[in-house]
């Protein structure tokens, strides 16, 4: 079964499925398998320095003949670099986040890189439009990691989103799990989907086991959008949490959040598996994740769902 999409013939892709991008995870082993179950892989160069992200790509290419990509964080300090990394190493697709499109879409372009941009609101993909980018992945807030300070959820986003013709495809992003809900997204206007959190609980993902056995237990309401102040990211609510709320509750300044948030914190709770004291990133749909499979596993699966759910009428 071959799924054809915009999505699909844009980058050259069997199934319209990007892994995302996500830091302390998404590494050469997790994107390649996605890359060589038909899906789009994803390099999460957030929390690589230039170096690794070199050797990323270079072990990347070397269990795939598939296109894959790179997610580079805008905001990022070494974001020059990791610019030319992916020109010199002629990256297929690069994802942008967290900043402007303007800044290096025209100049991966023009080295014939495929350019999406993630965005929480109409505004911002309005913007991507008009900075040319190839594609817009459209992400709720019920997604892991840092999102929006909207607060859209993916369902209204995309409905915001399709009252726009939009010639270049969309893609959904946050609270996406099932092959069912990427049905549910094609009706939307949607051309693909990308899933963070379902793809974090792989075997091939670099998230400490510690951190993947939690997310098994974790049930409805047991994440939350918080430090807003700072650049809103989804939660766990574990005791690192706790400490925010209660500075919250003291009326902490920036500053006094910041200096709790201190450095390192995702990578100590998700790399790490420091329970306690770890930024424990994750999506809504956690609530729904209870088993670690492979990606082949993940992909078959999902696909079976897609299937499934294209046969039903419930209505």
């Amino acid at each position: 079964m071959k799924i054809d999409t915009k999505l699909t013939r844009l980058l050259g892709i069997k199934y319209p499925i990007i892994q995302g991008g996500m830091v302390w995870t998404s590494g050469a082993d997790l994107a390649s398998a996605v890359s060589n179950a038909g899906g789009l892989g994803v390099l999460g160069a957030g929390s690589m320095y230039p170096e690794q992200l070199r050797e990323a790509i270079i072990n990347c290419k070397a269990k795939t003949t598939f296109p894959f990509g790179v997610n580079i964080p805008l905001m990022y300090p070494d974001i020059e670099e990791h610019i030319t990394t992916v020109i010199e190493h002629k990256v297929p697709v690069v994802i942008t986040s967290a900043g402007n499109p303007n800044l290096f879409t025209k100049r991966l372009r023009s080295h014939g890189i495929k350019v999406l941009h993630v965005v929480s609101s109409l505004k911002f993909a309005l913007k991507a439009e008009q900075a040319e980018v190839n594609g817009i992945i459209a992400e709720g807030f019920e997604a892991g990691g840092h999102n929006g300070r909207e607060e859209n959820t993916t369902l209204v986003l995309l409905q915001l989103l399709y009252r726009h013709p939009f010639k270049i495809p969309i893609v959904a992003a946050g609270g996406i799990a099932t092959g069912s809900a990427m049905l549910a997204c094609f009706h939307m206007g949607a051309s693909g989907v990308q899933m963070g959190s379902r793809f974090l609980m792989t075997k091939e993902s670099t998230a400490h086991q510690n951190f993947k056995d939690l997310v098994k237990s974790l049930g409805e309401g047991d994440t939350i959008l918080s430090l807003k102040e700072l650049a809103p990211v989804r939660l766990i609510k574990n005791e690192f949490y706790a400490s925010v709320l209660e500075l919250y509750q003291k009326g902490a300044s920036t500053e006094e959040l910041r200096s709790l948030l201190g450095r390192g914190r995702a990578k100590k709770g998700i790399y790490e598996g420091d329970l306690v004291e770890g930024e424990l990133e994750i999506g809504q749909i956690s609530a729904l994740l209870d088993d670690i499979v492979s990606v082949e596993t993940l992909m078959t699966t999902f696909l079976k769902e897609y299937e499934l759910a294209t046969q039903k009428k419930n209505f």
